[in-house]
This record gives structure tokens, C-alpha cells and sequence, in this order.
């Protein structure tokens, strides 16, 4: 599994001592030139550690983290982010979707659980998730109940597929991976994921909030005229989307 980490020092180890080791190979920690002790608590807690020499974004920090991960080997790839909002114990749960070949890329919901606001969700975000997934879905065809998670599992077939290296380096960066899995045609799964904010969890500001939202309407758009055939994206022309990703499809295909 892989965790993209920016001064994550105060929820590191307690994210890591959550995680059933007995079932995750490696933990993978790129550290997005954090200018707090992030990196000595990674390794004492003997995780493998990549630090950026400046900061990249957190979607570039994603970037280092998969291509690193497909590099090592790994054929099921857990996103989980550090701060301790998500739960590590659905990590099992998650990867077996994966490796079972239920799914392609599985997503832990917030708003599948029943006690979001009262597991600390602020009230406005809540309802700005709502509107932004309600508007994705109507754009994107789709029934996703969180688009906004930082809580996923991926195929190694599916991260091969997409060019997630042409995404942004920004929050934008998850979104477009979304859209990229949907044009790969890949099965899309989600769990209840119970959520916890906490003073020392992380959160972007209003301004960044906004930025992204904008970021995320004009990413439905874009996939929609992509499909449509009225204008290209290079960050959405995926490999074999015309037949999908569906588990061992890639494999085969090289036979």
C-alpha cells in the first residue's frame, strides 16, 4: 500500500499501527517535502520511504507513490492517507475486492457510512461533497455516493492503463483519476468507510476548496466531450478502452 504524506508527523503512527501487516506486503510512504518530522516517524515504524526534494502537490505526491508501487511489484495498490481521517482496517477488505477480481478500483465512502457529521465531518463539507457528487453523477452517467475519498484500492492492470502521469499535481489529481478508470471502462466499487476528523487531520482551505471544485465540474465536462468526440484530453485516452480493464484482460492481451 502507499501513502502520500505532508506533515503528517501527528497522525503517522497511529494510521500505521491500524494496518494489518499480516496482509499488506509493504507500506510505501513518499513524503511530499513535509517540513515536520513526517520522515523520521516513517522510518522508525520501518516503512519503505521516498522523499520528494521539494514539493511537488498532492497529486504529484500520488504520482511518485503508484509508479513506485508498480515498480516494486505490487498487483493490488491501497491509496490510504495518513492523517487518520480513514479507517486502515477496511485495507484487507479493499484489497480483496481487488484480488478476488470483483473490481477494478474500489473507493471508501464517507457518505455510505451513517454517522459522517457525527464522526466529524464539518456540516459544509458535507453538503458541498453532496452537491459536487450529485453534479458529477448527472455529467458522468454514473452512482458513486463520493468522488472525494483518500481511501482507494487499484488493480495493477488498472494503473498500467491509465496515464495518470499526465494528471494535475493538485487535488484535482483524484478526480481525474475517476474519470480515467470510467473511460478504461473499469468496475468501480465502494465500501462504507466510517469517517474521523480530529484536530491534527489534515484539510485544505476555503480557497483550495474552491479551486478544486471548479477543478471537478470542469473534469466531468471534459471527460463528457472527450467521450462525445468534440475535443481530446491526452490524460483520458487510456489504453484499451474500447474493451475495458477488467482483471487479467491486460495480461492476456500480451499473450
Amino acid at each position: 500500500m502507499v501513502m502520500p504524506a505532508y506533515n503528517a508527523a501527528l497522525t503517522l503512527r497511529r494510521t500505521v499501527l491500524e494496518i494489518d501487516r499480516s496482509v499488506v506486503d509493504e507500506v510505501l510512504m513518499v513524503d511530499d517535502a513535509s517540513g515536520d518530522t513526517t520522515t523520521h516517524e516513517a522510518r522508525r515504524l520501518d516503512l519503505v520511504v521516498e522523499v520528494h526534494d521539494a514539493n511537488r502537490g498532492y497529486g504529484g505526491c500520488q504520482k511518485t507513490c503508484y509508479t513506485r508501487a508498480l515498480e516494486r511489484g505490487a498487483d493490488v495498490i491501497v491509496m490510504l492517507h495518513p492523517d487518520y481521517q480513514y479507517s486502515p482496517s477496511l485495507v484487507p477488505a479493499m484489497a480483496a475486492m481487488i484480488a478476488y477480481g470483483e473490481y477494478d478500483f474500489v473507493l471508501g465512502s464517507r457518505i455510505l457510512a451513517q454517522n459522517t457529521v457525527a464522526g466529524g465531518m464539518p456540516r459544509y463539507k458535507y453538503f458541498s461533497n453532496r452537491a459536487l457528487t450529485l453534479v458529477e453523477n448527472l455529467m458522468l452517467g454514473t452512482k458513486l455516493s463520493e468522488f472525494h475519498t483518500g481511501l482507494r484500492a487499484y488493480s495493477r492492470e488498472l494503473l498500467g492503463a491509465i496515464p495518470y502521469e499526465r494528471n494535475s499535481d493538485n487535488f484535482v489529481f483524484d478526480n481525474q483519476v475517476i474519470v480515467q478508470a470510467l473511460a478504461a471502462g473499469a468496475r468501480i466499487g465502494e465500501v462504507s468507510c466510517p469517517t474521523r476528523y480530529e484536530d491534527e487531520s489534515s484539510s485544505i482551505g476555503f480557497w483550495d476548496s474552491t479551486k478544486y471544485g471548479f477543478g471537478v465540474i470542469r473534469t466531468a465536462a471534459q471527460y463528457r466531450r472527450h467521450r462525445r468526440g468534440t475535443a481530446v484530453y491526452p490524460y483520458l485516452e487510456v489504453k484499451n478502452a474500447d474493451r475495458g480493464v477488467t482483471r487479467g484482460y491486460l495480461n492476456e492481451a500480451a499473450y
